[in-house]
């Protein structure tokens, strides 16, 4: 028998889809340009905005819809609680049914949502992205996201929605849990080693929400964004150029929102010209789910289904998610009556078949797995779900060195966040977006709570717990009891903080957008009454995004930050509160000083700092990238001499770190480049490199940073990426607010264009002595 063409393995990619596309219908084509989602809710209780209007009128029979081929199936896994080795089976069946259905016998791209975990009943919960960005450890965020992605390949997952690549731009926003921080550099490198991690173990990375998503206006959820040219270059796109370039991203997914009245969906300029032709991507360009749709119910820029399809498909989308409506009879129609060009539906099948083709789906010995045994949640995982949540806890503050709390000493642990095991968890965990649905089910994972750990932590300690209030309860009604027990202790931990949702269904999440930073509901009433009570609060936080602390300032004992940290969260806290482990997480956001009146980020040209001009100081409470540690570290040996290099030079400063304390312990080195005079204003000091430094007690490190010019580079007025000549300054320091030394570079010679090949992070060298 003569193998097609397109089945031989032997043949160049290019030339297998070539002879593929050759031998399809227009309905088969199309059909690999769309998914399905089987049990998809049609109630308005969905994960996904608008979910209900967009199902609710959509019943394509498929038995007959597979005849064509299908292009994806949508959350097999996360779309209702399966027991995994079920799930194996039912999946492998699902893409029996379609290869054998079509004339072609080609399965589906299975996909899946991981920005924390396989969001998948009984896998591992992970730490949310902005504990990641707290973390400063690109090599361990690498190693999750492989662990993931194995996780997600041995069950026939094909591509991962993640992760999220957006910078923090108001963090107001629900949806900042999701994100790695409000400096592109940080959410560049972060972001860039999950991907590296996912597609190492090959599955396809999808890079969200291109572009400008978290600059809505207001911080509203798909609000229109506000960012300008400049912004938009140098802040929100910098770290989709990297996960592409060094991540070898795969996908992306267009974003919901519109910049300057044209949505991402519809933007050609953004996913063709940019992503594409001066990017070089190659890989396929996914809609975020119903966002084709959206074109015409919600941005009102398509009158009907074809001339959504027509924008989605002329801007550069080729595959419609989570199910068919769009890119379904209605394309078909419109190519049939010539109103949409055919060719659009071939540059994009021919995208997505080369993916298929790449992925062995094309292959004719192609079988789906079928695992032996099936443990999304292993001891491996949590070990690293434990070494991520202990690194992203951030030590704000200790002035008496309260913490670590004796070892036999009085507790009382207060606060509606203690003893939840939902506490731990972002919005896409498979807990907080699937199992609210399920209340009948368990939650399929071991999740300690702050309270446990701590009585495991301390079991001579004396613990006594009450609630005090609700996460949004304004009853103020378990405030006595609440004081009571705090009189009674030598100590208070108030565990405080939010509780993930979606869609208004929590106070942190997507689609749960906040007016102001105030602590949500009577919690900062509470906290007030705890202190009150003259015995020593340790505040705990456990949040999706920061809230201002001022009103607390210099009345603590001690304050500790943790962003969602996940399965392995309470045990990761409460080592921390017992001195087992030693804090080394620093802000990947500011945390500011009052609700109202800071600016979006640290990211602020002079006119975006404190000054006369103003009443409103916006300068925070604890400055991006600070943390405090159980030791003490001290920096030697700095060697920075001023210099002149080339607008194409480059330049070397380092520095010795010396652990003086009795413990081992971690001290993140921060870059940060500040550009006294540009011919656009600029921030004042912005993140261009950091190396984070694990010292034994009494070890010594150099770290040497290897800047470039490029990293110098801004976008200028005629809307070009340049590199001027000019004095710089290098800063080392502890925090964007704290600078420990400063090298002086002046830049010689003409104003350098750069483009696509231009360095983008600074390499850092340690000798360890």
């Amino acid at each position: 028998m003569t193998t097609a063409p397109w089945r031989d393995p032997a043949l160049p990619t290019a030339a297998r889809v070539d002879d593929l596309l050759s031998r399809m219908t227009l309905e088969e084509k199309t059909a690999q340009l769309y998914g399905v989602w089987v049990g998809a809710a049609t109630d308005g209780d969905g994960v996904a905005p608008h979910q209900h209007d967009m199902t609710a009128d959509h019943a394509a029979d498929y038995d007959e819809l597979i005849t064509r081929g299908l292009g994806q199936l949508t959350r097999s896994f996360g779309t209702a609680p399966v027991d995994p080795a079920v799930g194996v089976r039912a999946l492998a069946l699902a893409q029996r049914r379609i290869a054998a259905a079509g004339r072609f016998g080609i399965p589906a791209v299975a996909h899946e949502e991981c920005l924390a975990g396989f969001t998948a009943w009984r896998a591992t919960a992970y730490p949310v992205p902005l504990a990641w960005g707290a973390a400063f450890d690109p090599p361990l965020v690498e190693e999750m996201g492989r662990a993931i992605g194995r996780d997600l390949r041995a069950v026939g997952v094909h591509q991962g929605l993640a992760p999220v690549l957006d910078v923090v731009r108001d963090p107001r926003w629900g949806r900042v849990e999701e994100t790695i921080g409000e400096d592109p550099y940080l959410v560049g490198t972060v972001g860039t080693a999950y991907v590296r991690g996912l597609e190492s173990a090959g599955v396809v990375a999808t890079l969200k929400h291109f572009a400008g998503y978290a600059s809505s206006a207001g911080a509203r959820n798909l609000a229109p964004v506000r960012a300008g040219t400049r912004e938009f270059a140098d802040v929100t796109l910098p770290p989709f150029e990297m996960a592409l370039r060094e991540g070898g991203a795969r996908s992306v997914m267009a974003a919901y929102t519109e910049r300057d009245g044209v949505p991402a969906s519809a933007d050609p300029e953004l996913l063709t010209r940019l992503l594409r032709e001066e990017w070089g991507f190659t890989g396929t360009v996914v809609a975020d789910y119903f966002g084709i749709g959206f074109l015409q119910t919600l941005h009102r820029v398509a009158g009907t289904p074809a001339e959504a399809a027509h924008l989605a498909l002329a801007a550069g989308i080729d595959v419609e998610l989570p199910t068919v409506k769009y890119y379904g009879e209605a394309l078909v129609t419109a190519v049939r009556a010539g109103e949409l060009p055919e060719e659009l539906v071939d540059r994009a099948a021919h995208r997505v078949l080369r993916q298929k083709c790449e992925l062995g789906l094309l292959d004719e010995d192609w079988q789906p797995p079928s695992p032996e045994s099936v443990d999304l949640d292993p001891a491996a995982n949590r070990a690293l779900a434990r070494r991520l949540a202990e690194e992203s806890v951030v030590l704000l503050d200790n002035p008496d060195g309260l913490l670590p709390l004796a070892p036999d000493t009085r507790i009382a642990v207060v606060g509606p966040r203690a003893a939840d095991a939902l506490a731990m968890l972002g919005c896409y965990s498979f807990p907080s977006h699937v199992l609210t649905h399920h209340p009948e089910v368990d939650l399929g994972i071991e999740i300690p709570t702050v309270l446990e750990a701590l009585r495991t932590e301390l079991p001579d300690a004396k613990v006594t717990f009450t609630e005090g209030c609700g996460v949004t309860d304004p009853d103020p009604s378990g405030f006595t009891e609440a004081i009571a027990r705090a009189a009674e202790a030598d100590v208070c931990v108030a565990v405080l903080g939010d509780r993930a949702g979606l869609f208004g269904r929590g106070t942190s999440g997507e689609g749960c957008d906040v007016a102001d930073l105030s602590l949500p509901g009577v919690q900062g009433e509470l906290l007030d009454a705890l202190v009150a009570t003259g015995v020593p609060v340790v505040l705990v936080l456990l949040t999706g995004r920061p809230y201002a602390l001022g009103r607390w300032h210099g009345r603590l004992g001690a304050v500790v930050q943790a962003f969602f940290p996940g399965e392995e969260g309470g045990p990761a806290v409460a080592g921390v509160l017992s001195g087992r482990v030693n804090p080394s997480g620093r802000l990947p956001v500011s945390v500011p000083r009052m609700p109202g009146g800071q600016p979006w980020t640290y990211l602020q040209p002079p006119l975006g700092l404190a000054g006369e001009v103003s009443n409103l100081d916006p300068t925070p409470l604890y400055p991006f990238g600070h943390g405090r540690s159980y030791t003490e570290f001290v920096w030697e040996d700095f060697s920075g001499p001023d210099a002149e290099i080339g607008t194409d030079g480059s330049y070397d400063l380092s520095v010795t770190v010396r652990n003086t304390g009795e413990r081992a312990g971690a001290e993140v080195v921060q870059l940060y480049l500040h550009d006294p005079v540009a011919s656009v204003t600029r921030p004042d000091v912005r993140l261009i490199g950091y190396q984070r430094l694990e010292l034994a007690a009494g070890e010594k490190a150099r770290v040497t940073f290897r800047f470039h010019a490029d990293l110098s580079a801004f976008t200028d007025r005629a809307e070009r990426r340049v590199v001027e000549p000019g004095d710089l300054e290098l800063r080392l320091g502890v925090s964007s607010g704290q600078v420990r030394e400063v090298a002086r570079v002046r830049l010689t010679g003409p104003v350098r264009e750069v483009g696509a090949r231009r360095r983008l992070r600074c390499e850092a060298d340690v000798l360890r002595n």
